[in-house]
């Protein structure tokens, strides 16, 4: 794995090579990029891992960027997804997915240009591509509780006692 790091306007970046386009983040701040964020929140830290081809993290705003078949998997919260760029935002805790963004969860589905995963809410805003839509397939559990089925021309009537 080789980490490139270069300076503009006094701002240092981070870039990470080709050669193993994988990179852990801590969302409590196992990332030194996110050093800070573990000051901040006392509960204890879950992997979200990112793989994809090329990956830039910015030490000053917090922000890591991946681009190129972008996978993203969070066990924690059973979210598995794909896009073409995501960029993590370490001090709102928020994942920005971007490019034919489709993202699983427990089975549910859901497809959008744009998506936004607020972390702290555990919730999904999904934005669709112009004069699209944005699609969800949800799981439905049926109920245990199942109505009889009434007889077709019977009334409903009490039972008569003899």
């Amino acid at each position: 794995m080789s980490f490139f790091s270069w300076s503009i306007d006094g701002k240092r970046y981070w870039r990470l090579g080709l050669v193993m386009p994988v990179f852990l983040v801590g969302l409590m701040g196992v990332s030194s990029v996110l050093k800070q964020a573990d000051a901040q929140t006392p509960t204890a830290a879950s992997a979200l891992t990112v793989r994809s081809d090329i990956q830039e993290a910015n030490s000053e705003t917090g922000v890591i960027t991946a681009r190129g078949n972008v996978q993203v998997y969070y066990p924690a919260r059973k979210i598995q997804a794909t896009s073409a760029q995501a960029q993590y935002f370490s001090r709102e805790r928020r994942l920005v997915l971007s490019g034919n963004v489709y993202v699983l969860q427990d089975g549910n589905s859901m497809r959008a240009e744009i998506m936004t995963y607020l972390v702290d809410e555990g919730r999904f805003i999904a934005t669709p591509q112009e004069q699209q839509q944005v699609e969800s397939i949800y799981l439905v559990q049926e109920s245990e509780e199942k109505p009889q089925p009434q007889p077709v021309g019977v009334p409903n009537q009490p039972p008569v006692n003899p």
